[in-house]
């Protein structure tokens, strides 16, 4: 499967098109939900927010070489760690898409002052910066799937 590119300029077009109303194709997230969940996982990747890891060290190999598969993420992909119907951070989606390429663009730079730092996703393990790009290309592309702003 192809993934969208991690580059601030191709995600953001994306984002732009949501709106309050834009419903998805499965699951209960509403739109801003979806891009509040977008940042708080890029926020993990720079240690904003910190879970305990949810597999065995034993796995990590084989989670990361899902990672760098061309597998896509399953619908309905259940990590323990997010929220069911999470309140929402702020008070628009515009203000949630803001927020998501500051946090962006702060993980690139975070990265950039850390090289070769890897921090750690509670599914995956730890996880170095090209990694995190990847995974990020991957969940981009589930939610964009999700709200139908790209074609499976």
């Amino acid at each position: 499967m192809q993934f969208i590119d991690s580059n601030l300029e191709i995600i953001l077009p994306y984002l732009d098109k949501l709106t309050p109303d834009t419903k998805p194709l499965w699951g209960t997230m509403s739109a801003q939900q979806m891009v509040e969940h977008l940042t708080h996982t890029v926020e993990i990747a720079v240690e904003l927010h910190q879970y305990p890891v949810q597999v065995n060290e034993e796995m990590y190999e084989k989670l990361q070489a899902f990672i760098l598969s061309d597998k896509p993420l399953p619908r309905n992909f259940n990590a323990s760690f997010v929220k069911e119907n999470p309140p929402l951070i702020h008070e628009e989606i515009e203000l949630a898409t803001d927020a998501y390429c500051e946090a962006w663009i702060d993980l690139e730079l975070w990265f950039a002052a850390n090289p070769g730092r890897k921090t750690v996703h509670p599914h995956f393990g730890p996880l170095d910066f090209s990694l995190w790009k990847r995974l990020h290309e991957k969940h981009l592309t589930h939610h964009f799937i999700q709200f139908g702003l790209i074609k499976e």
